[in-house]
């Protein structure tokens, strides 16, 4: 954990020099929203992408997710941008040696495991070794949870087991992300929709569990989060309210310069654009300008324990 603990202070620090020598960095980056911005689930991107990607959002800070082979590539973004990064890692948690490479770059500096996305049970012997080092280093664990998506296969899973995991592991700090968490936004979830459409029935499981469990956050990154938001604005906008605390911005972006260059997906609410302008424009929409404060930088920043 000192390593961990050094790495925090020589964030802190960082923060402190940017803003000491760019007392105008808001206006530099931002400056369109109501308040900074940090994105919780950025993947790493060849050739400095990442940066190019949150000045072109107008994002100030970012969650670098990384594979344990990308170790050496984050630790060298986050030293050319000070100030601007932070690092989540993964393995391959199906290999026998995921825990100890996930253990060693949390002990060097990482501060939380994720994107975890593999073809595993949610109450499985792989998912438990993972709730159990989230604990033990008393860091968040982002996962994706993907069920009734034809063709893209299926990620810890069923959804349904999570509450028992959620109580089973009061430690560790989950956040909930992709497309069977948002399509549980509602008590009606239709088989083999990805990102279901419509207008949201009350009494999702989603939405109770982040009612009844502290130990859970919600990521609202990526297709699914913004189709969570989109398909009943009235809803969205109490859901917002309601779990202010418990919600974090992030994009999950594959677009290349913050404004839809490179977008693939298809999907009526980001096809061709960039997905972090989007979802912080529903949330500039739907929500107070105090609680899109708390989403998009207050309670990462408060869970993260990283300087705002």
């Amino acid at each position: 954990m000192l390593n961990r603990r050094r790495f925090l202070s020589r964030l802190s620090e960082s923060v402190a020099a940017t803003a000491a020598l760019t007392p105008n960095i808001a206006a530099q980056s931002g400056s369109e929203w109501p308040s900074p911005v940090l994105d919780i689930h950025l993947h790493l991107k060849p050739n400095d992408g990442n940066f190019e990607h949150i000045e072109g959002s107008g994002v100030r800070q970012a969650i670098l997710l990384t594979s344990v082979e990308q170790d050496d590539v984050a630790k060298a973004a986050i030293a050319q941008h000070p100030g601007r990064y932070a690092q989540f890692v993964r393995a391959d948690i199906t290999k026998p040696d995921a825990i100890a490479k996930m253990r060693a770059c949390l002990k060097d500096g990482a501060i939380g495991l994720g994107e975890i996305n593999f073809h595993v049970a949610v109450d499985g012997p792989e998912m438990r070794g993972v709730y159990e080092l989230a604990a033990e280093f008393d860091v968040p664990v982002t996962i994706h949870f993907q069920e009734d998506s034809p063709g893209d296969g299926e990620f810890t899973t069923p959804f349904k087991s999570l509450p028992a995991m959620i109580k089973a592991y009061p430690k560790t700090k989950f956040i909930g992300h992709a497309n069977a968490f948002w399509a549980n936004i509602s008590a009606d979830v239709p088989p083999n929709t990805a990102y279901p459409a419509g207008k949201i029935k009350p009494g999702g499981l989603t939405d109770r569990m982040l009612t009844e469990f502290p130990n859970l956050y919600a990521d609202l990154s990526a297709n699914s989060g913004r189709n969570a938001l989109g398909r009943d604005p009235e809803f969205a906008a109490a859901f917002l309210e309601r779990h202010r605390t418990k919600l974090m911005f992030g994009c999950d972006c594959p677009c290349k310069d913050g404004h839809g260059a490179g977008q693939v997906s298809q999907a009526p609410l980001i096809k061709g654009r960039c997905v972090a302008r989007e979802t912080l424009t529903a949330l500039k929409q739907l929500a107070s300008p105090a609680v899109f404060r708390e989403i998009v930088w207050e309670n990462s920043h408060r869970l993260l324990r990283i300087p705002a």
